[in-house]
């Protein structure tokens, strides 16, 4: 049984550095980490890759020889991943016996909510490889500071999770930034609990161009609660606890906290109860830190 993430998010949520960042801090805690690049347009990797998706098909040729922009040729890549699927199963077979494994994807949100190749790729590999894998969603925290953009987010992860069907993790990253993207209508855990969106319609009222789409966005904000799967934990990819806290999340998310243990039914529930400071580490500790009290109107 082998342990991974596929750690996916807009363009400039900060993935590829997230990669890095745990290939860094993996290793401390005694893990053998392998990233596989799956991004045909990333050609500046900070890490080293076990498995480049280049080597099998590269965007720039797609773009060149079927005539196609940058989207397209995306989509074009991850179909052609998924018809020489045997290409990477050969790719990862060596590395399932004591590495832990990062998938780094494309920033092509259609990739992961509307179009099937990216999941079908994932399906196969979980299947014929007996991977446990975790999606990390990676949402830029600046996205808190516009209400809009918030719902567009909300939005995006619940299509996604919805859409993957695999454990989610949804993480506003970037934190540290938090207090130079301008104030926050309301306090940190607001936006990380997703608590009653009905507080943000007086706040789209004062952006005209969000005031134009109002009821649109009530309604997109009732079918987020009705579904109520959506939170978000923090991430200073920076700052060694705070990949901690994560970590230990994503290990119960896909199981690797209970690998190796053997124990009786109640043992393994203690273990997946949450930790009695897991909130304030998350959500207030991060306030504390990153922010002042001026940087929220509320």
């Amino acid at each position: 049984m082998v342990f991974g993430q596929v750690v996916i998010g807009p363009p400039g949520s900060g993935k590829t550095t997230y990669c890095n960042g745990m290939s860094q801090f993996l290793p401390l805690i005694g893990r053998k980490v392998a990233i596989v690049n799956l991004d045909p347009a990333n050609d500046a990797l900070p890490y080293e890759c076990a498995v480049n998706i280049e080597d099998l098909i590269k965007l720039e040729d797609v773009i060149l020889e079927h005539s196609l922009g940058p989207n397209g040729g995306l989509v074009y890549c991850m179909e052609y991943l998924e018809k020489n699927i045997d290409w990477l199963e050969s790719k990862l077979k060596p590395l399932l016996k004591d590495h832990y494994i990062l998938f780094d994807f494309p920033g092509q949100v259609e990739l992961f909510f509307i179009h099937n190749s990216t999941k079908n790729v994932l399906t196969k590999l979980i299947k014929s490889l007996n991977l446990r894998l975790t999606a990390v969603q990676l949402i830029d925290a600046h996205l808190c500071s516009d209400p809009g953009n918030y719902v567009s987010a909300l939005l995006l992860s619940l299509s996604t999770m919805l859409h993957m069907e695999l454990p989610h993790v949804n993480v506003l990253s970037k934190i540290d930034l938090i207090g130079s993207y301008g104030k926050l209508a309301f306090n940190l855990d607001f936006y990380t609990d997703v608590q009653d969106l009905s507080y943000l319609e007086h706040h789209l009222g004062r952006d005209p161009r969000s005031a134009k789409y109002r009821k649109l966005t009530k309604e997109l904000c009732s079918v987020i609660e009705d579904y109520s799967l959506v939170n978000f934990t923090t991430l200073d990819i920076q700052d060694k606890e705070s990949v901690g806290d994560l970590v230990k999340l994503i290990d119960k998310s896909n199981g690797y906290i209970f690998s190796g243990i053997d124990a009786s039914v109640v043992e393994y529930s203690k273990i997946a109860v949450g930790q009695t400071d897991w909130d304030y580490n998350r959500v207030a500790a991060v306030q504390e830190k990153y922010m002042n009290d001026e940087d929220t109107q509320d």
